[in-house]
């Protein structure tokens, strides 16, 4: 297994090439996510406990359904980018017929294949620094930030969930040459 990077693993077959992008994240960011999750929890089970142990009226039954529904959008949000952080990781493989990616959480996912044939215009795609989208994209609540991405019949997928421009270049031009590859494989 070879190293494109700080979070992409490589193995390259004869018969086809396999990425792993790992998410990059410190542990003290995954502490305080925990501790984040932890807190947002209790406090909903608090709320929740409330509404057995105490006596309240229309209205106020009626805010407390409101907030539990913000509750709960958000609990699912960063319990889903929590479990990222933790066991998350981007499974690619590309093959002479096709190019598989699975998002995987432990070893749930889906794995969805791309024909290479279908397969126009594989690109990087990097936000400008310091725009907002920059700023939004490396927060550690948020999955997104996909760094590649290219069309396939009239769609565009993205992959390569918060890499660095540096890990970005390596991933991209190491996948384009291992694409290239296997198209000339099948061409000839």
């Amino acid at each position: 297994m070879k190293w494109i990077g700080e979070h992409i693993s490589f193995v390259d077959d004869k018969d086809k090439a396999t990425f792993v992008i790992y998410p990059s994240s410190p542990a003290w960011i995954k502490s305080l996510m925990g501790a984040w999750c932890a807190m947002w929890l209790t406090v909903g089970l608090t709320m929740v406990w409330s509404l057995f142990a105490m006596t309240f009226n229309e209205q106020e039954k009626i805010i407390i359904a409101i907030f539990m529904t913000f509750w709960t959008y958000y609990a699912v949000k960063v319990g889903r980018s929590y479990s990222w952080l933790l066991w998350g990781k981007e499974l690619i493989k590309v093959n002479e017929a096709a190019l598989f990616y699975k998002r995987s959480v432990k070893k749930f996912g889906k794995s969805t294949p791309y024909y290479l044939e279908n397969i126009k215009k594989i690109r990087m795609y990097q936000p400008k620094e310091r725009s907002l989208q920059a700023v939004w994209e490396t927060s550690p609540w948020v999955r997104g930030g996909e760094r590649l991405e290219f069309d396939y019949l009239g769609k565009t997928i993205r992959f390569g969930r918060k890499l660095n421009e540096k890990d970005s270049k390596l991933f991209f031009n190491t996948l384009t040459k291992k694409v290239e590859e296997r198209l000339r494989k099948v061409n000839n």
